[in-house]
């Protein structure tokens, strides 16, 4: 292990070490976090349904009905009732003709990406990808080439350069990139995929119950329903509870659940989060307050940010960074204002690329004005003593 050991003490060296804080409840807006209560902003738990109580109530009647486990993988009895449901549900709100869940948003690229390229098939992913598109990528034997982040020329100049070579080419791209919250240029993606005769493929994890029309997601918002061949999402953000999904043809459905390998060689979503999750997606059809208070919170925030001298990057939506550069100072930022009772985690490389160090707020309809208010105080009072701004 020594070598292990040297590499943690480089970590250490370097500032950016870490060592996990310990949530003491659910996720909401104000946590107790090692024992003291802070202001979360760091949560992915978008409309707070994390710990809502129709989602609670579903998934305990659901452990009364179907048990703690799945019990096996889909492919033997694994494929419950209440799983079906759960794609046919997705589809619907989505707006797509068929959907299939994984047990996570990381596993979903994992499998769906290996699964639909092969050798003779071309990738080519945005710069800024999230890291289980790459990983997913990593996974496939197609080739793969990358375009600068939301270029389109360049997106172009591969595929005018590359196209002709290959049966098939899949164009992959975040929908709301991650780290920046910054939105991909859909409508330009699909034209070019169309001039070219490209399929498309677009993770919507942190654009599902976030933008479009009662939360549908990025390709909503764009008004792009059936121009995208494979819209992934995840559940475990907006949504609220675990797992991931991708919505296709019915075919591409049928194709995966014969080679998606997550789904041959694990078990099943939980039924429970099934039940909790089909709950979250019933509550959005059924009202768009938690997407308006969601964005009411957010522009509020970032207005003020902007206010005090932050630097939020290009950020469209309520991922906010707050740019700091140097991973070291970003770390001591982030530990400082957890001691001052705001908690952001730092985000460092080899997450972001190197001197890209930020903290990443996160705002949810679970916070209120006030409480936004005063984070914004203690982030400019800390800044400023750390000369940040």
């Amino acid at each position: 292990m020594a070598s292990i050991t040297e590499k943690l003490n480089a970590l250490k060296q370097a500032g950016t070490y870490r060592i996990l804080p310990i949530n003491e409840g659910p996720c909401d807006a104000v946590i107790k976090l090692n024992g003291k209560e802070v202001i979360n902003l760091s949560s992915n738990n978008y409309l707070g349904f994390a710990n809502h109580p129709r989602l609670k109530q579903a998934a305990k009647a659901a452990v009364d009905k179907y048990g703690v486990g799945a019990g096996a993988v889909r492919t033997i009895v694994g494929n419950m009732d209440i799983h079906e449901l759960l794609d046919q549900t997705l589809a619907e709100f989505k707006h797509e003709p068929a959907a299939l869940a994984f047990q996570s948003g990381f596993a979903c690229n994992a499998g769906v990406i290996q699964a639909i390229t092969g050798e003779k098939d071309l990738i080519i992913s945005d710069e800024w990808n999230h890291a289980s598109i790459i990983d997913g990528v990593r996974l496939s034997k197609a080739s793969r080439a990358v375009y600068r982040h939301s270029d389109m020329d360049d997106l172009e100049r591969i595929l005018k350069e590359k196209r002709h070579q290959y049966e098939e080419v899949l164009i992959i791209t975040d929908g709301v990139f991650s780290m920046d919250g910054d939105i991909a240029n859909l409508p330009k993606i699909v034209e070019l995929a169309k001039k070219y005769q490209a399929q498309t493929y677009v993770d919507d994890a942190h654009g599902s119950g976030v933008l479009g029309t009662s939360g549908r997601g990025t390709v909503d918002h764009f008004g792009l329903h059936g121009q995208v061949d494979y819209i992934i999402g995840t559940l475990s953000k907006a949504i609220g509870v675990v797992g991931g999904y991708v919505c296709c043809s019915k075919e591409a459905r049928d194709y995966l659940l014969h080679l998606g390998r997550p789904l041959l060689f694990s078990t099943s979503l939980l039924p429970s989060a099934a039940a909790a999750i089909i709950e979250a997606v019933h509550m959005l059809e059924e009202s768009d307050e938690y997407t308006k208070k969601l964005w009411e919170n957010a522009r509020y925030f970032k207005s003020e940010l902007v206010k005090a001298g932050f630097d939020i990057g290009h950020s469209q939506t309520p991922i906010t960074p707050i740019m700091v550069g140097d991973e070291a100072k970003t770390m001591a930022f982030s530990r400082e204002l957890l001691k001052r009772g705001v908690f952001v985690s730092g985000i460092v490389f080899p997450t972001v690329p190197k001197g890209k160090g930020r903290i990443r707020c996160m705002v949810s309809t679970l916070h209120d004005i006030p409480l936004l208010k005063k984070a914004v105080d203690v982030l400019t009072m800390t800044a400023k003593e750390m000369g940040i701004i």
